[in-house]
């Protein structure tokens, strides 16, 4: 992902490359550990022309000269890309390149030097848990078999889902009594389940994946959202259609909702404003700020002096 100009076609970016700017510095955002795009050390305009004698110097966030780098590509036209991107490669890469241009008529030679500046970004996507809430008639608030209904309700949705390594957290109701124009009074109980991916096994499934899981993580976690979705569904059929006696609790049709929450990984957070063409990445989080939960925000140090990016404390 990278902070696309204008002047740059579909075209060129389609070809996995982002070019410099001059003017400023160009945001580069890599998924954790897969090949950065091309970083071309030369503007859209200036990769049109004849460039003669070009020499391309590139430096990594530590001031380090890049060239011989085992983690690197480097192309004879001053291309690079950065391999197996990692939290700690995030930061300035600079490149100053510098070229010849010779006047027709006097052929007098000019040296010129162009320096580009591209901050990279290490990011992942977010984790998601789904809130997921209905509602259930009853005939009375205080009825024990309200709390009753609840547990066995819960152990239920979380059977449904067990296969796919998530669970259901911070389970909880409320029961209300309504009043309704037609029917008088009515009672309810207003019922919430989060859907949770990270339930005991989920190390074990990621650790048959190479890298890093969130993309499966996240399919999982969908689908068990889903299933519940269907159960309840297909609850409302049961009650209505297979019950001989009409049961005490009944499910109020329609009812089922599904939210996304998101959360990020230690390190990282999401921010709308210094990352907006990443607003729903994960970006690790820079210099001076840290993240030591799964909060979607990077908290900014008391001291500033931290330099590293990732942190996980000051």
């Amino acid at each position: 992902r990278a902070e696309l100009k204008e002047e740059q076609s579909i075209d060129l970016i389609g070809k996995n490359e982002v070019y410099g700017d001059i003017r400023h510095e160009v945001n580069v955002y890599v998924k954790v550990f897969t090949n950065s795009p091309f970083l071309v050390c030369m503007d859209l305009a200036l990769s049109q022309e004849r460039i003669i004698d070009p020499d391309y110097l590139w430096t990594g966030p530590d001031g380090r000269v890049l060239q011989g780098q085992g983690y690197v590509n480097l192309t004879e036209t001053g291309k690079l890309m950065v391999m197996g991107f990692r939290v700690s490669m995030s930061g300035a890469y600079t490149c100053t390149l510098s070229h010849k241009v010779i006047e027709t008529t006097t052929q007098e030679e000019t040296e010129m030097v162009e320096a580009y500046k591209f901050m990279v970004y290490a990011y992942r996507e977010a984790d998601h848990a789904y809130q997921v809430s209905a509602r259930f008639s009853t005939t009375h608030c205080r009825l024990k078999t309200n709390g009753l209904f609840m547990g066995v309700l819960n152990k239920i949705l979380n059977s449904t889902i067990s296969h796919l390594t998530c669970h259901i957290t911070e389970s909880s109701y409320k029961c209300h009594s309504i009043r309704t124009p037609k029917d008088g009074l009515q009672y309810e109980l207003f019922a919430n389940f989060l859907v949770n991916p990270f339930a005991p096994g989920w190390k074990e499934v990621c650790q048959k994946i190479p890298y890093d899981c969130e993309d499966v993580t996240n399919r999982r976690v969908r689908q068990a959202a889903e299933r519940i979705g269907k159960f309840f569904q297909e609850l409302r059929h049961v009650l209505k259609y297979e019950f001989h006696t009409v049961p005490t609790i009944q499910y109020v049709d329609n009812s089922f909702s599904m939210t996304p929450i998101d959360s990020c990984r230690p390190g990282f957070g999401k921010n709308h404003h210094t990352h907006q063409n990443c607003a729903s990445c994960c970006v690790v989080c820079g210099p001076g700020t840290y993240s030591p939960n799964n909060e979607v925000t990077c908290r900014t140090c008391a001291r500033p002096q931290a330099r590293m990016y990732g942190a996980k404390s000051c």
